[in-house]
């Protein structure tokens, strides 16, 4: 048993539950997979206060990642290609995952090979500003490709 007003030690249960009762605290177990299981004397209430303030921190240190999606046709023009190629570099920029994919409407699955030169021109393109993931990879209807932007020096 630990805790501020108690002498650091091994404690009967009855012992230990007399001590926080005489210090008008609560006996929390804080490790119960410990032999002998470990228990400290705090205010229960301040306890569960710091266990919320500690996840807050550490949810407030987490980074988010969003993915940000481009979607491509098996014949997309030069013009909609340069379009979509300066939207993905400004996702890539601002620190976004980007998935790009082709999708294939109704016969134009035959053009696999066009789709999957288009993914790989796509990430070419691309290469200064992120990573490739993901290879380009059909998933029923489409082909997709993930980047990740590449880390500021």
């Amino acid at each position: 048993m630990v805790g501020d007003n108690v002498e650091t030690g091994i404690y009967s249960y009855k012992e230990a539950i007399r001590l926080a009762d005489e210090l008008n605290l609560d006996l929390v177990e804080i490790s119960p997979t410990a032999d002998p299981p470990v228990c400290k004397i705090i205010d229960y209430s301040k306890f569960l206060y710091q266990l919320k303030k500690k996840e807050k921190e550490q949810k407030a240190k987490s980074v988010k990642v969003t993915v940000k999606e481009i979607r491509f046709g098996p014949q997309t023009d030069d013009h909609d290609y340069e379009f979509k190629l300066k939207h993905a570099i400004s996702f890539l920029q601002e620190g976004s995952k980007l998935k790009a994919f082709v999708f294939f409407k109704g016969r134009s699955i035959l053009f696999k090979e066009q789709g999957e030169v288009l993914l790989l021109r796509f990430a070419n393109d691309l290469e200064e500003y992120g990573k490739v993931d993901q290879l380009p990879v059909l998933e029923g209807k489409r082909m997709s490709i993930m980047l990740s932007p590449k880390k500021k020096k």
